[in-house]
């Protein structure tokens, strides 16, 4: 849905664009501008609740500026936002075609973009048990996870199977989810055993078990949001375990490869780790290299390099980018 963002003086990002597509894996080192892309399209979100400036109005000069370019249908519409430091962007103008028509367009835009959500999850919260309350959808640490499951266990049981059968056939030690009242009337996440033993609280299970449920609960949704950011899609997850991390997220972002009827998910996610980013070694569009040169942080799509293919050759792409010779590396000039 989003084609471009342009950042001026939006923290590191002094003057920096990236192209994005259905699909984004963001690395780089530790300040170089990854969260930051996804910050501002979680502030897009807030500020397409408001009402828009009208043109010519009002401006925030010399404060941060981020600039937004979207996909067709709507490539004629460009949204900026003004921002009074990198803290509070507070200004929404949005430059769209005149007339009735116009304006219908944007409206249609801004409820995709009110549906963005941005994900750091959190295997604590996670683990503890939730009270099926506010927005149906998971909760920004997937706090809510066990209620979001029980609701479409009711809901939408067909969504709910799916998930259930993914879930059994990566974690094979379990037999399902089970998702029971707890104190209060919330729901508490259980995970029986395969072998008919016993049932497992959410809280003894490993944090990678939770992290992958979480993924899949994503990734099933049967209306998911237009956008979807994951900070460390990597987190907690075993080596082993990054191609089916890496396979449930792309089942948003080309539902057709899944046999889905459905408008795709654009996803963003930031990484950490030279094995997931291995698994892209086909796809190098799919990636943005973020670097970082003082205080300073531009982005860099893989595919746009043209000494690519003399870099990539037989080797492994997270061995490069270890080794800095991708660059986006701590301490590169």
């Amino acid at each position: 849905m989003i084609a471009a963002v342009h950042f001026r003086n939006f923290k590191a990002l002094r003057a920096a664009s990236v192209r994005l597509g259905p699909f984004n894996l963001l690395i780089g080192p530790n300040g170089s501008g990854k969260t930051s892309l996804i910050e501002a399209l979680l502030r897009l979100r807030t500020l397409a609740s408001l009402p828009a400036a009208p043109a010519g109005g009002a401006e925030r000069p010399g404060g941060p500026q981020i600039e937004f370019e979207f996909a067709p249908p709507y490539a004629d519409i460009r949204v900026h936002l003004g921002c009074v430091s990198d803290l509070q962007c507070d200004l929404l103008k949005v430059d769209h075609p005149p007339g009735p028509a116009g304006e219908a367009r944007w409206g249609e835009l801004a409820g995709r973009i009110r549906s963005i959500r941005g994900y750091l999850l959190d295997h604590y919260a996670m683990a503890a048990p939730a009270r099926r309350a506010g927005p149906a959808g998971l909760a920004s640490n997937a706090g809510n996870l066990g209620a979001v499951l029980a609701t479409r266990r009711t809901e939408a049981p067909a969504a709910y199977a799916e998930l259930e059968a993914e879930f059994r056939r990566l974690m094979p030690e379990f037999s399902g989810v089970d998702c029971r009242d707890g104190a209060g009337g919330a729901d508490a996440l259980w995970f029986p055993l395969a072998n008919g033993e016993a049932a497992i609280p959410a809280e003894q299970v490993s944090q990678g078990t939770l992290y992958l449920l979480a993924i899949l609960t994503l990734a099933f949704d049967p209306a998911p949001p237009a956008v979807v950011c994951l900070e460390e899609a990597d987190r907690g997850i075993h080596p082993r375990m990054l191609r089916e991390v890496r396979d449930a997220l792309y089942r948003l972002s080309h539902p057709a490869a899944a046999a889905l009827a459905r408008p795709a998910v654009q996803v963003l996610t930031t990484t950490h780790s030279p094995y997931f980013l291995d698994l892209f070694r086909d796809h190098p569009d799919e990636v943005v290299l973020a670097q970082k040169q003082g205080n300073a942080a531009t982005f860099e799509r893989l595919s746009d390099r043209p000494d690519l293919a003399e870099i990539i050759q037989d080797a492994p792409l997270g061995d490069l980018w270890y080794s800095g010779v991708l660059g986006g590396v701590p301490g590169a000039e």
